[in-house]
């Protein structure tokens, strides 16, 4: 069988188009690969933690029972959510939980396989769709318990939900997209994640997770134009059967974040290599 023989040269005219052609064909190429090393790191994380699966829960859990807690004895005084206030900061911290690790998830990835990048040439897309698989395991397994906590409370369904598979999965875009801008900066400079993780804290309180939009004042403002606002408020009314006041806004993100993905997607394929070989 004849070997395959490949020149590597400098190219100084590298078009977008071509990028992006590529970097799709390895996004859908690697989807083997991409499970492969998902399975590997989804038995690895449960095979060596005593509460296993527990831990995906652990952190929107708590921050949902503070508030429960802070709204039940009075510490708080919130606006009314039109649902049980349990599902809504429940459904609001988990859908928020989702979203961020979407945010991570590229950088997570990339940087776990530091080790390997300058050894085995692969697809680096490869990385990005493995975290995607990991980040859809465990969110539906965190939305199974939403909808029992949602029988709990006799919530009915509504014919809504049927898109909320859709909704949830628009959120992982957008957050992803996100992630794939952050990457190759935040590789250089570990700084970076302490700064994302710093200010992500801070807009989940100007996001209507675990707290309605007030009628008035500052802090309904920041809410309105909060670009991460739509994003929650309408997978939460999908699941729950809310008023979707915010569709146009969330339909105009959404379709804004294609352009966007695109160009991350020939970002990140372009700077990985070079970030790779500098640190």
């Amino acid at each position: 069988m004849a070997l395959e023989t490949r020149i590597y040269q400098k190219d100084n005219h590298l078009k977008f188009g071509r990028l992006l052609k590529a970097s799709v064909q390895d996004v859908l190429g690697s989807h083997f690969l991409a499970k492969q090393l998902a399975l590997r790191d989804i038995k690895a994380q449960y095979r060596q933690s005593y509460f296993g699966i527990l831990w995906a829960f652990v952190m929107p859990l708590t921050t949902a029972f503070v508030w429960i807690f802070l709204s039940s004895s009075g510490t708080v005084k919130l606006s009314d959510t039109g649902i049980p206030y349990p599902v809504y900061v429940f459904s609001g911290t988990l859908i928020w939980s989702v979203l961020k690790e979407a945010i991570n998830t590229p950088t997570a990835s990339t940087n776990s396989a530091r080790g390997i990048l300058s050894k085995i040439n692969f697809p680096k897309e490869a990385l990005v769709v493995s975290g995607l698989y990991k980040l859809l395991f465990s969110s539906s397994i965190k939305m199974v318990l939403l909808l029992i906590l949602m029988l709990v409370y006799h919530m009915s369904l509504s014919w809504y939900i049927l898109f909320f598979p859709l909704a949830l999965l628009a959120a992982i875009f957008i957050g992803t997209m996100i992630g794939l801008f952050i990457t190759p900066v935040s590789m250089l400079y570990g700084d970076v994640n302490k700064f994302i993780s710093l200010g992500l804290s801070f807009v989940m309180y100007i996001t209507p997770v675990v707290y309605a939009i007030p009628d008035s004042g500052i802090m309904k403002t920041l809410m309105l134009y909060n670009p991460l606002t739509p994003i929650i408020e309408v997978t939460r009314n999908v699941l729950t059967g809310g008023s979707l006041e915010f569709v146009n806004y969330y339909m105009m993100l959404l379709l804004g974040s294609i352009p966007l993905m695109c160009v991350a997607l020939v970002w990140y394929r372009l700077s990985i290599p070079i970030i790779v070989e500098r640190v």
